[in-house]
This record gives C-alpha cells, structure tokens and sequence, in this order.
C-alpha cells in the first residue's frame, strides 16, 4: 500500500537498505534513465523492453529469466553502481500539481519490523540523512525519467531498435534463450547521414546511444555468471 510519507505516522520507520533476495531484489531487470547510462554500462546491459503503447522503456539486465538477479551474492550485491530504480526502493515519486512528495511502499519487503535499518525521521521529526539521501535520488530518478520519451521517440523515428535473441548454451548441451527485448541496430546508426547524426547528437542522445551499445559486452558477462551460478562444477 502506497503512503504519503509523513514524520506522524511514520515517525518510528526503518528501511533496510542491504541487498538480497529476501528485500525483493530477485528480480531480473529494473528500469534505466540516460542520465545513468554511463555508469550502468561498465557492469549491465543496456536494452529496452516495449511497453503495452507502442513505445519502449530502457532496463538493464541482472539476470536471464523472471525472478532471477545474477549480482546477488552471500555478500550482498556485486556491481559498484546500482541503479536509482534500485537505489530508491521502498520509496516513490507523487506528483501533486507541480509539488513532488514521498511515497511509501508499506508492504515492501525492506520496510523494517523492528530495530533494523535506517531511520527516517529523527526522534523529534526531522529528516535524517538516510531520507534526504532517497530524497535525492528520486529527484534525479524523476528527472532521468523525464529524459526517456525523448531519447526513445528518436530511436523510433531513425528506426534504431531492433529485437534480439540471446541464446545461451549450457554444459550439458542444452539451450536457453532470452526473448521479449531490443537494442540498438548497430548497421543502422552507420549508414545515418552526418545531418541526423548532428542532430542526435545536439540533443544530447548520440553518447547515450554508444553507452548503451557498449553495454552490450556485459549479456555474455551475464551469461558467463549464470552458468557459474547453475553449473558451479563447470565454472
């Protein structure tokens, strides 16, 4: 159940901020903003996933079937940047009017039971630094969001996604295969004229496009965890 965040009635909340499967992050892709694709694409791959209007949303890739993170260790989690989608849970953006608020996901799984976590308030009502931090975040989350139509419309407009399988041999001789996600066709972004190529990148897009052709180096990096992980005795 989504909350407006207040210091009354969730004077006393913690959230654990660790990483693992048992706060929800088995899940094998999150949402991306071009604002974060630099960072993402030393460790995830960069592809978008279409949505139900004839559009597209950029995610990365933690693993290679529903439910399963592949950055998931006994540890904790295994890349040096996570992403904002990650990084903000339990909490979200509410927009009223021009005003942006703090939501809460009280049934998330990182909404702490006792004296675990962080707190969110302090003990007389004001913010701590944990929440000034998610505050941040989803302030950067909202406006990379913001940037994604953009960036996607000319994608579409220069017909530069294209729909991918990734196969994925296993040891014993058997194949799996990722299906449902697109990326850049690197064929087509060669032959653009200079013109349209000044203009992707006058709009800022043309660094985000190669970020996220880079990333794509990581799907056999995600294969190569994923074997390790189901065929350890291979590895």
């Amino acid at each position: 159940m989504l909350e407006l965040l207040n210091n009354i009635s969730h004077k006393d909340l913690r959230v654990i901020t660790r990483r693992g499967a048992q706060w929800g992050d088995d899940i094998m892709s999150a949402p991306a903003t071009p604002y974060e694709f630099r960072s993402l694409q030393g460790f995830y791959p960069i592809v978008f996933q279409p949505d139900d209007k004839g559009s597209f949303l950029p995610v990365v890739l933690f693993g290679l079937e529903n439910g399963e993170n592949l950055f998931l260790t006994d540890q904790g989690w295994d890349a040096d940047y996570l992403p904002l989608s990650m990084r903000r849970l339990p909490f979200s953006i509410g927009i009223s009017g021009e005003e942006m608020r703090i939501m809460v996901e009280m049934e998330s799984k990182r909404i702490s039971k006792g004296p675990d976590g962080e707190a969110v308030f302090l003990p007389h009502g004001g913010n701590t630094e944990y929440i000034e931090e998610v505050n941040s975040i989803l302030s950067a989350l909202h406006e990379g969001l913001e940037q994604v139509p953009d960036f996607i419309q000319s994608l579409q407009a220069n017909d530069l996604l294209e729909s991918f399988v990734l196969d994925v041999e296993r040891p014993d001789g058997s194949h799996g295969q990722l299906l449902g996600f697109f990326m850049i066709n690197e064929d087509k972004l060669a032959a653009l004229s200079p013109e349209t190529v000044g203009l992707l990148h006058e709009a800022g897009h043309l660094e985000n496009i190669y970020m996220a052709i880079a990333s794509l180096a990581n799907l056999n990096k995600l294969i190569r965890r994923k074997l390790a992980r189901d065929y350890p005795a291979n590895a």
